[in-house]
Formats: C-alpha cells, structure tokens, sequence
C-alpha cells in the first residue's frame, strides 16, 4: 500500500487502525461483517493490496483474483454457510461507496460469525 490510499477505510483495518471483527485472514485477504448488512449473513472479503475496484484489475491480478474466489468459499466453509451469493459492485452507480475492492458474501442463513 501507498501513502494515496491512507484514507481508505479498508486498507486502515487492514493495518489494524481501525477494529473490525475479523472472521478469516490469510497473506493476501482478510474478511469481517459488514457494518451495514443486507442480509442475515452479510461479510466483506478484501485483498490487502489496494486496488480501486473490480475494473482496476490488470492481468498481473490474476494470481490476487483467483485468491479471493478460494477465500470466499474458504469463509463460506469456516462459517458454515452452504448457501449464499457473492456481488461485487462496480461504480457509485452501481452501489460502491468504498473504492477498495471489495467481495460481499451474502446469505439468509446466519452462519457462524
């Protein structure tokens, strides 16, 4: 990370700065409840490389891409969850608020968080 994402409020939990409940981590991701849940079971999976969104993706990202699918069912497994939706919004218009690329892991069941 660089100093230009120092407001992001995701890279500031990854360094800790901030608290969140943290239900996995590993070298590359890390994954908590979402403050604002849609749904019963709602958690964000973030890469701990900033990377603006979904469309900032180059193909160097493949390796970091592929690490977030196998964390999604990764915390899927560890919660306990055998259904639910992954969405990623791209764009303000399309609902992100938080320009940090960002997984929602999302289920009626309520998991084990």
């Amino acid at each position: 990370m660089t100093d230009s994402f120092k407001d992001c409020i995701f890279c500031k939990i990854i360094k800790k700065e901030i608290p969140a409940k943290i239900v996995f981590e590993n070298d590359t991701v890390l994954a908590f409840p979402d403050i604002n849940p849609k749904a019963k079971t709602h958690i964000l999976i973030i890469p701990k490389e900033h990377r603006k969104g979904l469309s900032a993706l180059e193909e160097n990202d493949i390796s970091l891409s592929g690490r977030l699918m196998v964390a999604v069912a990764d915390v899927a497994k560890k919660i306990k969850l055998d259904s639910y939706r992954v969405i990623i919004n791209v764009g303000p218009d399309a609902g992100q608020t938080i320009f940090h690329l960002h997984l929602h892991l999302m289920s009626p069941d309520g998991g084990m968080v």
